[in-house]
């Protein structure tokens, strides 16, 4: 490797701290350790300045191999510099070599008194090291970004293609029959439309050449096929596996993991119908009838969306009648509160969702529960045993165990191989939401996003769905620049879906680090965010309209779960909604010029702020209505989108390390916090001056109304919630009112 002459910049370095032997830059680039040494006479300030290297003006030159030899003799430094700076002396000659660096003539840069010579000795000389090794550090990662996909000819095609898309606009695109025709693809009743992207087919035909070299579709088979390819935690990557048919075949360290699926998933059935039926009751004999899923994340997030679609299918309604299921995630007291209040414990079921068992949010929430049971039916075990049931890893067993979970017949298990945000296809999401809906509902959802997996794993680039919007979603980041992207479904019914696409999406890419173990040179993981239209429209469209630039991705449905049509409207409420579906997408891609806006009258001053830019890229995907099996569908799309641009990118769709840090500081803030809550006068010294200053007026703050007492035993909330529905049936009924109620004709 030759050394280059921006090495110049560290022999100036070398001029100022010391002379040019102490400082040798063969020493410094080779040695990774200092040798102790024999301490030399300490200089005066006067003989150590005047010993400085002479101003000149020769400029820098290349250096050769040969230049960095290891030097066989130095001057003395000043014996007060740090051990690790002097080393044993020998009086050979200088090698021809290191004479070249040591007369190297830098330019002369005067210091103020503090920093010369004797004075901070180690803090320069390690400024000095940290130098070196940041610039050999940065000619080592310009070698190894040769691996990474951005050094490709296909990734620099589409670079040089991206010069040609920001010449047109997409007014024009729109205009090309050819394109237009192209640009979309159906499966199974989805229809993706893709033509208001800004790219050709000669776009198209690159992204599919860096798809192809980056092996996606081989990439793929081994996902489906259990390889292990979440490479930083060494595991099988098999969401896939939860909806595969019972005659698949997978296996994982020589087990077939869809036969463990299927007894899993029959275990689920049996329980929740048994529930249901009420064969299985609570501990004082009566009938569940409330869920109450406790979980965070991923065992969160998924099946609300889920539950949130079932809610209003018109099957689901029918199958929920005379039954509740509430989410408990945030552990502010508050949501156990709104959670809990108004049910019956004697009719509640605790579904706890931890793969580890360990997830410290779920399980200080897991207990709140449990003490909410003990509150109003006593310590009994078989309280827990009759009224909590755990869905966990089979790693996690013993945990489970001990919290006092029936581990025989309330222990549903998943496996290592199911990331959180990746689960609601497993026993996180199939107990709460079949305790509700009835397993045959949740097992059409499966089938759904089985029929999704299919198509992904065996239908060519060109016609499939979920590699399409991932392609393209690299295409609108690492090359067109965009940093966010917005999630629009066009139904109520999937107000969760963005809140659930934005943590599989952003926990799963929200990353640098490619599986090479060098950060990407390329922009990766967008910002996702969404919300349900129209109401999006009339808060955030504004931005997405005149402001930067967002791509954009609209999802619709051919009929409504429930329509209406009122007298004298002549459209129904679904094509009023739907008008706004189709309508948004043209005005981003179109915009308004500045012709259209003065042909309408508009006053010169104001033209400016009436013109619309357009060229806003955007997809809409069409589906004929939103069922349990269509929202199985809209899972797994999302779901491989995300694994497609992983695969590009080559980063790990399937490991969270990213969260881990705020969990283990936390743990030292409770530590903070126990201290100062067992003392009047205790004062936190925390890891730096301003997490101190803030903690502590935390502390002083609330420290009358804290209700944990650990040295009197006193706690005025042991009882988490003090009215069940029993008591509350005996409040007073509420003041009559006029919105009509069950009396209305809606």
């Amino acid at each position: 490797m030759r050394i280059s002459a921006n090495f110049h910049t560290i022999f100036i370095a070398f001029g100022i701290f010391g002379s040019a032997n102490a400082w040798s830059p063969g020493g410094l680039l080779r040695r990774g350790r200092w040798r102790p040494s024999i301490k030399q006479p300490v200089l005066t300030r006067s003989q150590a300045l005047s010993q400085r290297t002479r101003a000149t003006s020769t400029p820098a030159r290349k250096i050769d191999e040969a230049d960095v030899e290891l030097s066989t003799q130095r001057e003395d430094v000043p014996s007060e510099a740090p051990s690790f700076v002097l080393e044993d002396q020998g009086h050979d000659e200088l090698s021809v070599s290191e004479e070249k660096v040591n007369n190297l003539k830098v330019p002369q840069i005067h210091l103020p008194p503090r920093l010369s010579p004797n004075v901070g000795w180690e803090h320069h000389h390690r400024a000095t090291i940290q130098f070196v090794h940041d610039r050999l550090a940065r000619m080592k990662n310009n070698d190894a970004a040769d691996v990474l996909v951005s050094a490709s000819s296909e990734w620099k095609h589409l670079e040089e293609h991206k010069e040609e898309i920001e010449k047109v606009h997409l007014r024009d695109l729109l205009q090309d029959t050819e394109r237009s025709g192209a640009m979309y693809a159906e499966h199974d009743g989805v229809y993706l439309d893709y033509s208001r992207q800004r790219a050709t087919l000669d776009t198209l035909n690159l992204l599919e050449d860096l798809a192809k070299r980056q092996q996606l579709n081989e990439k793929i088979q081994a996902m489906f096929a259990g390889e292990k390819i979440n490479f930083t935690e060494r595991r099988a990557v098999l969401h896939t596996a939860l909806r595969a048919d019972r005659s698949e075949e997978v296996y994982v360290d020589g087990q077939n993991v869809i036969e463990e699926v299927h007894e899993v998933l029959d275990q689920i059935k049996t329980f929740t119908e048994g529930v249901r039926s009420g064969s299985i009751r609570g501990y004082t004999g009566k009938r569940l009838r409330n869920i109450i899923s406790v979980g965070i994340g991923g065992s969160y997030l998924g099946p609300e969306f889920l539950h949130e679609v079932l809610k209003t299918e018109p099957k689901g309604m029918n199958a929920a009648l005379g039954y509740s299921l509430r989410f408990l995630a945030n552990v502010d007291p508050v949501d156990v509160e709104r959670t809990c209040a108004d049910l019956d414990p004697e009719e509640t079921l605790i579904v706890i969702v931890s793969k580890t068992f360990t997830t410290a949010e779920t399980m200080l929430n897991a207990r709140t529960m449990r003490q909410w049971l003990w509150d109003f039916m006593g310590n009994d075990k078989e309280v827990v045993r009759k009224h909590v049931v755990a869905c966990a890893s089979i790693s996690a067993t013993d945990k489970v165990r001990e919290f006092g979970i029936d581990t025989d017949d309330y222990f549903f298990r998943f496996w290592d191989w199911v990331g959180g945000r990746y689960s609601v296809c497993s026993a996180a999401g199939a107990v709460p939401i079949s305790l509700l809906y009835g397993y045959e509902l949740f097992e059409k959802f499966l089938k759904g996003a089985q029929s999704i997996d299919k198509h992904f794993a065996s239908a060519p680039f060109r016609k499939n769905i979920p590699v399409l919007m991932g392609m393209l979603g690299v295409w609108n980041h690492s090359f067109l620049g965009y940093k966010t992207r917005t999630t629009l479904p066009y139904a109520e019914a999937l107000l969760k879906l963005p809140s659930h696409i934005q943590q599989l999406d952003m926990e799963s890419n929200g990353k640098v680090m490619t599986k090479f173990g060098i950060e990407a040179n390329y922009d990766v993981g967008e910002i996702d965010f969404g919300e349900p239209g129209t109401n999006g429209q009339h808060s955030f469209f504004q931005l997405l309209h005149m402001g930067q630039t967002v791509p954009c991705d609209f999802i619709g449905f051919c009929q409504s779960q429930h329509d209406l049509c009122l007298d004298g409207e002549s459209l129904s409420s679904h094509d009023e909604l739907m008008a706004n579906f189709f309508a948004q997408p043209d005005a981003l891609a179109n915009g308004k010029p500045e012709a259209e806006v003065r042909a309408e009258g508009v006053p010169d001053e104001d033209i400016p702020h009436r013109i619309f830019k357009g060229n806003r890229p955007s997809m809409s995907l069409l589906l004929p209505k939103l069922t349990a099996y269509a929202a199985g569908q809209l899972l797994a799309i999302y779901e491989h989108r995300t694994t497609v641009q992983g695969f590009i990118w080559d980063i790990n769709s399937f490991d969270q390390w990213g969260v881990e840090l705020g969990k283990k500081l936390a743990i030292d803030v409770k530590d903070h916090l126990l201290k100062a809550r067992n003392s009047d006068d205790h004062v936190i010294e925390a890891a730096n001056p301003a997490s101190s200053r803030i903690l502590n007026y935390y502390v002083n703050k609330g420290r009358d109304d804290h209700v944990c007492n650990e040295a009197t035993n006193v706690n005025s909330l042991t009882r988490v919630t003090q009215k069940k529905q029993s008591d509350l049936s005996r409040l007073p009924p509420p003041m009559q009112h006029d919105l009509g109620g069950h009396g209305g004709k809606l």
